[in-house]
């Protein structure tokens, strides 16, 4: 049986844990940037940003979850966007991801949003699977916005 993973929205108290998740998540995608006073100076600033929930999965964290709000003329509602799902690699395959965007969506519906949308690379096969497993469909098709190693994926909440 998987031990209990603890789950919560961060505060401002939490601007550490944040920072070296993100900070882990820069250096898997094999990026130099941002620098690391920049995520700090970043991150800072979100974590009081009522349009923006961090959901950190953990003690200490081993995964978050980005999740921004706004307003849209599509939906008559605010739409959150799934801005970035990360799980430490020693964290990997125990549910922490999926726990992750099942929390990110409840918190959506929570609000009121009519969708939560989120853009992964088409190539990552198990974040593909695991966003349709949710009901995530394909919503920029590559015959209307071109070739693109990135698809944007869209989950209607209403």
């Amino acid at each position: 049986m998987q031990p209990e993973v603890l789950l919560r929205i961060a505060g401002p108290s939490d601007l550490e844990a944040v920072v070296s998740l993100i900070g882990s998540f820069r250096d898997y995608l094999g990026n130099d940037s941002p620098a690391d006073e920049a995520i700090t100076a970043a991150v800072e600033a979100l974590l009081n940003d009522p349009a923006t929930e961090f959901l950190l999965a953990g003690e200490p964290g081993v995964g978050l979850a980005q999740v921004r709000y706004r307003a849209s003329v599509w939906t008559g509602s605010d739409d959150a966007w799934l801005e970035d799902v990360f799980v430490l690699d020693r964290a990997r395959g125990e549910g922490i991801g999926r726990m992750l965007v099942e929390a990110a969506i409840g918190q959506a519906r929570k609000r009121g949003c009519g969708r939560i949308q989120l853009e992964t690379n088409a190539a990552n096969e198990p974040a593909v699977e695991l966003y349709r497993s949710f009901g995530f469909s394909q919503s920029h098709l590559p015959e209307r916005w071109g070739e693109t190693p990135d698809v944007c994926m869209t989950l209607g909440l209403q």
